[in-house]
């Protein structure tokens, strides 16, 4: 079989830092497409990896030139250009949050299977080897029965990173949908159901708008979740941690608790009840820093999953779910009510 072509559509940052980088080090396809709205971006990323340039998204799914495309656009273009790549016989891997409605990822995972094409969507905290350990602990039952949690993930914003600083798309509604929760709490909610094995049923939260007064969606918003089994914790995603970023997860069981912290040598620590403690030195979470974890093996996931024609780990079914416990909890915010997940 010859190499997968490919097409990354949207040039943003998170294209640069991860999708155009790690299809370039990937040995099974060869990046020959990128589109970008802005013409100066899309022509200069191009030159860098020998890729044709389009400004047009469907003249791109349409050129015949591609077997697969990264979506890395803006949120509320996710599912329409998505379905376009499907519909044209291409395997997708679109960035999270998938959609901006249960009826636009209901539409996606049926456009998938109607052309029998791979769509994953790209959650990179399953891929972090402390919580793939600490989700088999859970699984193994030396954890014990789980109590509760608790799971942050907040930074000063996109302005700091996003190509565009404060004038990017994360900030407006109509293009972005929903602000640091669908930023980074679509991330905790997709890792807390991996970790647990279990859905997240109920959902209250409040979502605020506290440091950034020139934006239109939410920074700052606390959620408390329940699980099928009535497991309850807290997810907390923001865009107002001013000085530092914190990616971290602590899990309390029957017989220890687990901590997924930022700890430069142990990102995972397990206290057992019996005063036994256990350090994994596995390095940071997803870090780009010397010893940090590299790269996001999202790419290189999706690509294998393809190449083997294997179902990707975080499906369109997958991520529906986690974007689901994101609309339950717009929905709660808004009415000042408990929401329940699919409801």
């Amino acid at each position: 079989m010859g190499k997968l072509r490919v097409g990354v559509i949207g040039c943003g940052s998170i294209a640069q830092y991860r999708h155009l980088p790690e299809y370039a080090s990937n040995q099974h396809v060869e990046l020959v497409a990128v589109c970008d709205i802005v013409e100066d971006r899309v022509k200069e990323i191009a030159n860098k990896y020998g890729a044709k340039a389009f400004t047009d998204y469907k003249e791109l799914i349409h050129s015949g030139e591609v077997d697969v495309v990264s979506v890395c656009t803006p949120n509320y273009l996710h599912a329409p250009v998505t379905i376009e790549a499907l519909n044209n016989g291409l395997h997708v891997l679109c960035e999270k949050p998938m959609a901006t409605s249960q009826e636009e990822a209901d539409a996606m995972i049926e456009a998938a299977k109607k052309n029998d094409k791979k769509l994953m969507i790209a959650h990179n905290q399953r891929f972090v080897r402390s919580h793939q350990i600490a989700r088999e602990l859970i699984e193994s039952g030396s954890i014990g029965k789980i109590y509760s949690f608790r799971t942050a993930f907040g930074h000063p914003g996109p302005e700091g990173w996003s190509q565009d600083g404060r004038d990017s798309w994360f900030f407006e509604k109509e293009k972005a949908y929903i602000g640091a929760m669908g930023d980074l709490g679509v991330h905790k909610t997709d890792l807390m159901r991996y970790l647990l094995g279990e859905e997240i049923v109920e959902v209250g939260a409040f979502i605020e708008t506290s440091a950034k007064e020139f934006a239109d969606v939410d920074d700052t918003a606390v959620c408390a979740l329940k699980t099928e089994s009535g497991i309850i914790g807290t997810l907390a995603a923001s865009w107002s941690y001013t000085a530092k970023e914190d990616n971290s997860t602590i899990i309390y069981g029957e017989k220890a608790i687990i901590r997924l912290e930022d700890n430069p040598a142990y990102s995972l620590v397990v206290q057992y009840t019996n005063g036994e403690v256990v350090k994994y030195e596995l390095g940071k979470i997803q870090s780009n820093d010397e010893g940090g974890q590299n790269s996001s093996h999202v790419i290189d996931h999706f690509i294998s999953s393809v190449v083997e024609d294997k179902e990707p780990l975080i499906t369109g079914e997958e991520g529906m779910k986690s974007l689901a416990v994101i609309i339950a909890a717009l929905k709660s915010n808004e009415t000042k009510t408990i929401a329940k997940v699919f409801e």
